[in-house]
C-alpha cells in the first residue's frame, strides 16, 4: 500500500486534453479526517461542458461503429489497468471521501469488475427475427447506441458510481461527460486518467469538474446532443433534473435515495443477521444508499439482538482512513455531520435509547461513533429519512403482516433485506417488499451480474447485468418486405 497521495490531475478531461477551466477558477478539494486541502482542481462550467458535450458527439460516430470486440479490448484493459493500480486508486479516494483503505480499495475492484462484466456483454447485443403476418415479409430487432451520455455521480462512491455508468454506456457504443460531486472529484479524474492509457479514444469519455453543479446540470439536460443523462444522488435534485430533461425528452436512469428496511424474524440465524447489518449498515460509515436505515426485529429477539449489536458496534474502530485498523472514518461534510447529530436528537426527544455512541468521536470535527438506538417509532426523523450516517435505529414487529407494511410505509423502494431460516416466509415477504431489490439472509447486494436499482422515488432504470446495457440502447424495428418468388 501507498504510504503518500499519487500525483492526480487536477484538469478537465475534453477531448482528449487535460484543461484548466477558461475562467481560471479553482476549488479547494479537502480531506474531510484533517480538514486539510490535498488538491486544487479547475472550476468548469457551461464553457467546458458544452466542449465536453462537443467532443463527446465528435467521437461518437467512430466509437459506435468499432467493432464490440474492439470496445470489448480497451474495457478490459482499462479494468486490469485500475486493478494493477488499486492502491493508487485507493490512496486518491481515501483521501478526498474518507473511508477506509480496505474499503476505498474493494470499491476500486468493484468498480473494475463492471468493466469486465460489461466488455464482455458489448459482444452479446443480440436483435431479432420475429415472425411476419406474412410469408412475403420479415420483422427485424436491431439495437444501436442511444447516443452522447452524461452521467452526474455522487461523492459516496466516487470511483464505483462512475465506472459502473461509464463501462455500461461505452460497452453500448455511446460516448460520455461526467460530472464528478465536487467533493471527490479527483478518484474521477484518475480514472480517466487510466482510460486514457488504456486506450479510450480522444472525446468517448471526458470528466467536467465543477462547484457549481446546477450550472452544469442545466448544460447537460437541455442540449439537444445528450440523449440521456444517468445519476445518483438525492431525490430531490433527481426530481428537479427529470424536469429539465423533459423538453428534451431524454432517457434517464435514475438512482435516487433509499430508506432500506433491514427485518429480522424470530427464526432467524441471528449470527448471520448481525453480521449481514454490521457490513450493510456501517460499511463508508452508514453513508450509502443501499444501507440498512430501518431495523425491525421480531418483539421474541429484539431485546437479545439489540444487546449483541449494541456490543459488536463498541468495538468498531473509528479513525483517519488511512491508519491501520480504522472500520470507520468521517462523515463528509459539517452538514452531513450537523444532520446526524439533529437525527439523533430528535430520536432521544421522542423516547428513544441510546445504547451505544450518541454523540461525537474524539478522533476529529466529522466523526461519529457508531450508535445504536432502541425503542424506536415511526414517527423519528432516524425512521422517516435517509440517515447516511453510523446510526442503527432498532424498532419491534409482532407479525409478518406488521413487518411488511412498516417497511413499505415509505416512498422509498431502492433497497430492502430479510433474515429468517423459513423458505416459504421469504418468498412471501421478498414478493411483498415495494423495493427494487431485496436481500434475504444477506446484507450484501451490489454485483455487476444483478441489476441495481430501486422503485417509487428511489427512481427507475438499472445499472449491471444485461438490464444496464438495454438502458444505453434503443430498438429499432425494420419491416422487409417484398420477399415473395
Amino acid at each position: 500500500m501507498l504510504d503518500v497521495m499519487p500525483t492526480v490531475p487536477t484538469q478537465a478531461l475534453i477531448g482528449g486534453e487535460w484543461l484548466n477551466a477558461e475562467s481560471g477558477r479553482r476549488f479547494d478539494v479537502r480531506d474531510p479526517a484533517t480538514g486539510n486541502v490535498i488538491a486544487s482542481v479547475s472550476d468548469c462550467g457551461e464553457v467546458e461542458t458544452l466542449a465536453a458535450i462537443a467532443a463527446a458527439d465528435a467521437a461518437l460516430a467512430a466509437w459506435s461503429a468499432e467493432p464490440a470486440s474492439g470496445r470489448a479490448r480497451i474495457l478490459r484493459r482499462w479494468a486490469d489497468q485500475m486493478i494493477e493500480r488499486a492502491d493508487e486508486l485507493a490512496w486518491t479516494l481515501t483521501r478526498e471521501n474518507g473511508k477506509p483503505l480496505a474499503e476505498a480499495r474493494g470499491e476500486v475492484l468493484y468498480g473494475a469488475s463492471y468493466l469486465h462484466w460489461f466488455s464482455e456483454e458489448a459482444t452479446r447485443v443480440y436483435g431479432d427475427v420475429i415472425p411476419a403476418p406474412g410469408s412475403d415479409r420479415r420483422i427485424i430487432v436491431t439495437k444501436s447506441p442511444v447516443g452522447v451520455c452524461a452521467a452526474i455521480t455522487p461523492w459516496n462512491f466516487p470511483n464505483a458510481m462512475l465506472i459502473r455508468k461509464a463501462a455500461a454506456a461505452l460497452a453500448a457504443g455511446c460516448t460520455l461527460v461526467a460530472k464528478p460531486a465536487a467533493e471527490t472529484p479527483l478518484s474521477a479524474l484518475l480514472a480517466a486518467r487510466i482510460g486514457m492509457e488504456a486506450g479510450l479514444p480522444a472525446g468517448v469519455f471526458n470528466v467536467v469538474p465543477g462547484t457549481d453543479a446546477a450550472e452544469i446540470g442545466r448544460v447537460l439536460t437541455s442540449s439537444d446532443i445528450v440523449r440521456k443523462l444517468s445519476f445518483t444522488g438525492s431525490t430531490g435534485v433527481g426530481r428537479k433534473l427529470i424536469a429539465q430533461c423533459a423538453p428534451t425528452v431524454k432517457r434517464l436512469s435514475m438512482e435516487l435515495g433509499g430508506n432500506a428496511p433491514f427485518i429480522v424474524f424470530d427464526d432467524a440465524d441471528l449470527d448471520a443477521a448481525l453480521d449481514g447489518l454490521m457490513a450493510s449498515k456501517f460499511r463508508n460509515a452508514g453513508q450509502t444508499c443501499v444501507c440498512a436505515n430501518r431495523v425491525y426485529v421480531q418483539d421474541g429477539v429484539i431485546g437479545e439482538f439489540a444487546e449483541r449489536l449494541a456490543k459488536r458496534v463498541a468495538t468498531l474502530n473509528v479513525g483517519p482512513g488511512d491508519r491501520s485498523g480504522t472500520e470507520i472514518g468521517p462523515l463528509i461534510s459539517e452538514a452531513a455531520f450537523a444532520k446526524v447529530e439533529r437525527m439523533v436528537s430528535d430520536a432521544l426527544a421522542r423516547g428513544g435509547r441510546v445504547l451505544t455512541g450518541g454523540a461525537k468521536h474524539p478522533a476529529g470535527e466529522l466523526f461519529y461513533q457508531p450508535t445504536v438506538i432502541d425503542g424506536v417509532t415511526a414517527d423519528m426523523d432516524v425512521m422517516r429519512d435517509e440517515i447516511f450516517g453510523p446510526v442503527a435505529p432498532v424498532a419491534g414487529f409482532a407479525t409478518e403482516a406488521e413487518a411488511i407494511q412498516m417497511a413499505n410505509e415509505t416512498e422509498y423502494g431502492l433497497a430492502a433485506y430479510v433474515y429468517t431460516r423459513d423458505l416459504g416466509r421469504a418468498w412471501r415477504v421478498g414478493d411483498a417488499l415495494a423495493h427494487g431489490m431485496v436481500g434475504i439472509n444477506e446484507g450484501v447486494l451490489s454485483s455487476p451480474a444483478a441489476p441495481f436499482g430501486g422503485v417509487k422515488q428511489s427512481g427507475f432504470g438499472r445499472e449491471g447485468s444485461r438490464y444496464g446495457l438495454d438502458d444505453y440502447l434503443d430498438v429499432k424495428y425494420m419491416l422487409m418486405g417484398g420477399l415473395s418468388a
